[in-house]
């Protein structure tokens, strides 16, 4: 009988997979020994793996190139970063040594850019896509980016009021673009995104505010959804009214020559995950490429801004089951070391589902679970996996610990969570290191920051001495 946790797995998915595949009934990521991860820094512990980011980054730029090929598509291709994802250093300093460019969200992302810029490693011809809706500080920057000769700004204009902010912080003639203000999903408790311009007003707002305005040069129209590049009715319907859209301020508007679709590709949450991206992508190209010809006008470069794809699938965490709490005759509770809430706030806010699995003991016999966290928080728990509606893991043994893994958490879990800052129940932020690869393909690993100590968040709440 088949009653083993890798039976379990294997009977179920196709497995091994591109990054997972067991080692002497432990797990490995990317050909990475996670138990000896464990056994040198101990848990709960989160790590990133630079070079997955530079994977992706990759990848997409393939699939691209092979469309834009496979299409005839005369025009190039931009692969943005955008930076809400995670803002550390460590994964921008991996990210821009692939030759791509950055979106960014708020004042203080521009404060991040011109401490990268001053490093030599954002140049002046990298593009610096200004989303948002944007406050004070945030006009201030952008115009100082500008003044300081900046090449490729380019703000995005998000409502009727910015562009005359912006060019009162501005000595010299600029780069912009307009966001659509898209519609959202039918699901969604409002019509129309918050974000942007209407699709009816764009092209007034070009001829009243921009085509005779000496200073300001459109060139770039921004599409994006809330739910991303999926295959279905909503996105294409949308995808092709901001296509009518680019078409018709294109022909009043000889300079426009770039359109931004946003971002969006999903990231595997589950062994069973199933996307073609290539096909996407095909189609997209595809359906621009024939739209602008039969309007007779040129096709413009496309820019995307993946946020999650670049760093989502880069990082995990892992945990160690501290004990085994049995409340009724069917619901057993395997309580980890650390809390759901603080250190994966996603599962917790949206309930968004991330790869789950054991780091050792795969050759055990296994067990339904519920997973609770340290707090006394009764929604400090994680209940269900992506694919098969319920948590299996190997049997709990006292003394023989099992550790867990929860992988693809890269993208602003850190960020939500309040990484470095006070933690739910004062639980303390995990131990996190960075792993990378040298010349010869050794993995080098190194922390990035300790665990928090109590004096940490006694200090923020105002305890120290000091205060």
């Amino acid at each position: 009988m088949n009653t083993k946790y890798k039976d379990l797995i294997e009977q179920t998915f196709d497995f091994p997979q591109e990054e997972f595949k067991t080692e002497n009934n432990n797990l490995q990521f990317h050909g990475i020994d996670l138990m000896s991860l464990v056994e040198e820094y101990g848990t709960p512990l989160k790590f990133t793996y630079l070079p997955k980011i530079t994977e992706n980054i990759n990848k997409a730029k393939g699939w691209f190139k092979k469309s834009i090929k496979d299409h005839d598509y005369k025009g190039r291709y931009y692969y943005s970063y955008c930076t809400k994802s995670s803002h550390f250093k460590y994964v921008l300093n991996e990210a821009l040594t692939n030759d791509i460019h950055i979106e960014t969200s708020s004042a203080f992302d521009l404060d991040i850019v011109a401490n990268l810029k001053a490093e030599g490693k954002i140049k002046d011809e990298t593009f610096i896509i200004c989303n948002g809706f944007k406050r004070d500080q945030y006009i201030k920057n952008i115009g100082a980016l500008i003044n300081s000769g900046h090449k490729n700004c380019v703000p995005i204009i998000d409502n009727y009021e910015e562009l005359p902010l912006i060019q009162e912080q501005t000595k010299k003639k600029f780069k912009v673009g307009i966001r659509i203000a898209s519609e959202e999903e039918p699901k969604f408790e409002f019509y129309t995104s918050r974000l942007g311009i209407g699709y009816k007003n764009i092209v007034s707002f070009y001829e009243r505010e921009i085509a005779n305005n000496p200073k300001v040069e459109l060139k770039m129209l921004h599409f994006f959804i809330n739910t991303g590049i999926r295959d279905n009715a909503y996105y294409w319907n949308e995808l092709l009214k901001c296509i009518s859209v680019y078409i018709k301020l294109k022909k009043a508007c000889p300079t426009l020559d770039s359109l931004n679709i946003g971002g969006g590709f999903p990231i595997k949450n589950s062994l069973a995950f199933d996307y073609d991206y290539q096909y996407m992508i095909d189609e997209i190209i595809n359906q621009i490429n024939e739209a602008c010809k039969s309007a007779n006008v040129a096709v413009p470069h496309i820019f995307t801004e993946f946020g999650s794809f670049t760093v989502g699938e880069a990082s995990g965490a892992i945990y160690e089951v501290l004990y085994q709490k049995k409340q009724n005759d069917r619901e057993k509770w395997n309580m980890i070391n650390s809390s759901f809430i603080t250190t994966l706030p996603d599962s917790w806010a949206i309930n968004k589902r991330f790869i789950m699995l054991p780091i050792n003991k795969w050759n055990h016999r296994y067990e339904r679970v519920l997973l609770g966290g340290l707090t006394c928080d009764s929604d400090d728990y994680y209940n269900s996996e992506q694919h098969i509606n319920a948590i299996y893991l190997p049997v709990y043994e006292k003394e023989n610990p099992l550790y867990i893994g929860f992988f693809n958490t890269g993208a602003y879990q850190e960020s939500i969570g309040g990484f470095g800052g006070l933690q739910h129940c004062l639980i303390p932020h995990p131990k996190h290191i960075l792993i990378d690869r040298d010349e010869e393909g050794n993995t080098i690993t190194k922390v990035f920051k300790e665990q928090q100590k109590s004096q940490e968040l006694l200090s923020i709440l105002g305890y120290d001495k000091s205060s």
